[in-house]
């Protein structure tokens, strides 16, 4: 038969993933000449074959694709005939607009850890050992394509060795970019509290910082996009003066354990658990503790105070197996930041936490773009991303439609991320965070720079929240101030919510979106969160939520569930109100009680909300369990763990013209003798509200909002309405708001 030259496209995560060398290896079978090489786009191939063995060769590289790469789409085409007297893999072409998947940082892989632990293996030990099918990526990339000079590698030169290595299409690190070894790759160092450097050798470091955590201290390790805080997570007092020095009173800490087996001994683990905590992204996934007391080790009771969850996870880099190899115990590793900042990454941020830690463990790889840990849970076996981060992100996402512009979304101001769009693409940004500080602020548009320079992308669309006074809004309109020829769009934030799930999930028909979260301003200016949308792509009806009430004195009701609960109490008792008995009355004083009433009485800094965040914290402070927070959805958390599945029934509600009046709820709850009753009913009512709704409507049901991360509030409204959505993909929470945002562009 006949040879022809064919170039073949392919797009998709295939670069920093070992796609050259398995291409080269699959063309040495088939006996092809010609050429592969890295692109904008991703891997571009020009070979000589029969139309029989290319379909042959393509079909191979679909099945035996490494395990780290992902094909979105091949592009063949037959072109003019060349002549080639092998096969070769060629420099870069670094032409053309860039689509290519950014590659994600991922765990140590087998054949690494097996090298790490070989002591005739030249990288005995070596805290950085990597290969073409792990370790860093993102956090270490300048630029695209992936190739060494556009990372922070660029700054180590190879050693002989290293070169060979790296130079042979037949070594497993063939253009591994992160490559080095104990001759000419990054070294650790040992600094104290003061970040004074302690001397000591390379070899040695690990086991100092092992035997300092043996004495209750606190370190700063740096890992790969960020430091984490690490102390002995089975020593009370190390743990107690982690949250004394950070100020987090009682928000749980992460847990690092050495292996699966020191998993299992310290939480219930299910199928789909281990495989997320054993994966390549090793994500911190929630998990509920052991119910066994005399297991070993037992972890301090302030990793994670009255609560039964834990979030744990696995080493994923050399440096951390090393430690947990020597030390042997369960580590706290908590993100290195102050409180609503972004993660430290270099030794001058990490100044600002001097107070917090004993000694620094440094090493000399600059991370180019921070990253946090991810965070998933499993809910009636659906994957659920709270934070999408370090292993996940960033993430392309198909678009079920074109854009006909370039589009850049701005995100919410809470739990923040960005995208980029383009075509049918959508790149979404890791986790951000906050943005309630000057240094959030600055890392937010750190990240928005980044994804432009990386995929050289120009706006011509600015997308953004409605709420006028989020950071993101002021960011749009200081965007604009300096090109009047960028577009402006708002996009509601409820709504934002629904269409980032429609557009992971493909759905292009109307549904019934129902958004629960803690606020997000409503296209009356009043505070939502408890709504139930008619919407498409193109539209949305608020055909349903629930009844105002005020939240007193503003945003302070965020942090103090009393003030809501205070409000509903007058909204149902009004001036009788203050005679009452009960936790939520309690926790005022009679001033305080008069001077709230005159506020609820005349509105006064007392703005309307329809969330059923803000709920949830009322009935928390009605039930005496939460009076004031200490960090975002306390409150919600503490009620998951009084809920009793024996218990049955709802409490009634009121429905009519598209309102929920909950105030029904509030009233029967209180009369109810057992706390335990009293919270199951809530949440088994807003399942019902839920389903008495969805009734109504032949739609597909779309859930999302910071509430659906309620674990036992998700579980069962997927047990009673199986068929509902949900996104597995994004966070339901505001990190998903940026993809909703670029979807409410379609015209």
């Amino acid at each position: 038969m006949k040879c022809n030259t064919y170039k073949i496209i392919i797009n998709g995560t295939v670069q920093g993933v070992g796609f050259r060398p398995f291409i080269y290896k699959l063309a040495s079978r088939y006996a092809l000449l010609g050429t592969v090489s890295n692109s904008t786009q991703g891997v571009e191939i020009v070979v000589n074959a029969t139309l029989e063995t290319l379909q042959i060769f393509l079909q191979a590289i679909k099945d035996e694709l490494p395990s780290l790469a992902s094909i979105e789409k091949i592009i063949t085409s037959q072109i003019h005939t060349q002549s080639f007297a092998d096969f070769q893999i060629i420099a870069t072409d670094e032409r053309g607009i860039v689509t290519v998947g950014i590659p994600p940082d991922v765990s140590i892989c087998k054949a690494c850890e097996k090298e790490l632990f070989d002591p005739t293996n030249r990288r005995y030990g070596y805290p950085f050992i990597t290969c073409t099918h792990c370790g860093v990526r993102y956090s270490i990339i300048y630029d695209l394509p992936y190739d060494r000079n556009h990372t922070s590698m660029k700054f180590f030169e190879m050693c002989k060795v290293c070169a060979e290595e790296y130079n042979n299409p037949l070594d497993r690190r063939y253009h591994a970019q992160p490559i080095g070894c104990w001759d000419c790759g990054p070294t650790l160092s040992l600094h104290d509290k003061n970040n004074k450097p302690i001397q000591t050798i390379q070899k040695n470091m690990i086991n100092e910082v092992a035997r300092f955590l043996e004495e209750g201290m606190i370190i700063a390790i740096k890992g790969v996009g960020g430091y984490h805080l690490m102390c002995d997570a089975t020593n009370d007092e190390a743990v107690y003066n982690l949250r004394k020095r950070k100020q987090r009173p009682s928000k749980p800490f992460a847990v690092m354990v050495k292996d699966i087996e020191m998993a299992n001994e310290l939480a219930q683990i299910n199928v789909q658990e281990k495989e997320f905590l054993l994966s390549k992204e090793r994500p911190i996934v929630l998990l509920k503790s052991s119910s066994n007391d005399d297991c070993l080790p037992v972890l301090s009771s302030h990793i994670a105070p009255n609560l039964r969850r834990i979030g744990l996870f696995l080493p994923y880099t050399p440096l951390h197996l090393l430690l947990l190899q020597k030390f042997n115990r369960p580590l706290v590793a908590t993100s290195a930041n102050v409180t609503d900042e972004p993660i430290c990454t270099d030794l001058k941020e990490l100044e600002k936490l001097q107070g917090v830690y004993d000694y620094v463990l440094d090493h000399n790889r600059n991370i180019v773009n921070g990253c946090d840990d991810s965070v998933v849970m499993v809910v009636r076996e659906h994957k659920v991303i709270l934070r999408r981060a370090r292993g996940y992100a960033p993430v392309s996402i198909k678009l079920p439609f074109e854009l006909t512009k370039n589009v850049l979304a701005l995100g919410a101001n809470q739990k923040s991320t960005i995208a980029i769009g383009f075509a049918n693409e959508v790149i979404l940004s890791p986790h951000i965070g906050d943005l309630d500080s000057i240094s959030s602020v600055e890392y937010y548009k750190k990240n928005i720079e980044t994804l432009e320079r990386i995929y050289h992308f120009k706006p011509d669309i600015i997308v953004h929240d409605k709420h006028p006074n989020y950071e993101s809004t002021k960011y749009a309109k200081s965007l604009i101030s300096y090109n009047s020829m960028l577009k402006v769009n708002e996009v509601q934030h409820h709504y934002a919510h629904i269409l980032g799930v429609m557009a992971e999930k493909q759905l292009t028909g109307k549904v019934l979106g129902v958004a629960f979260d803690g606020t997000g301003y409503g296209d009356d200016g009043k505070l939502w969160g408890g709504e139930f949308f008619v919407c498409d792509f193109k539209s949305y009806e608020r055909v349903a939520h629930l009844n105002y009430f005020q939240l007193l004195g503003g945003s302070k009701a965020i942090k103090e569930p009393r003030r809501v609960a205070l409000s509903l109490l007058f909204d149902l008792y009004a001036e009788e109100a203050l005679t009452l008995k009960n936790p939520t009355i309690e926790a005022f004083s009679t001033l305080e009680l008069k001077t709230y009433f005159l506020a609820w009485k005349k509105n006064l800094n007392s703005p309307l909300s329809s969330s059923v965040g803000r709920l949830f914290d009322a009935v928390a402070s009605l039930l005496g369990v939460c009076q004031v927070m200490s960090y975002e959805g306390e409150s919600g958390m503490m009620l998951e763990e009084l809920y009793d599945n024996r218990v049955e029934g709802y409490y009634p509600f009121g429905y009519s013209d598209g309102k929920i009046d909950i105030l029904p709820v509030i009233k029967a709850m209180m009369s109810e003798p057992f706390i335990n009753i009293s919270v199951s009913r809530f949440f088994h009512t807003l399942v019902e509200i839920i389903f008495t709704i969805y009734k109504q409507y032949n739609l597909t049901l779309v859930l999302s909002g910071g509430v659906f991360q309620n674990r036992i509030l998700l579980d069962l409204v997927l047990q009673k309405i199986p068929e509902a959505v949900i996104s597995n993909n994004i966070p339901p929470n505001d990190g998903g708001i940026a993809l909703g945002q670029i979807a409410g562009t379609y015209n």
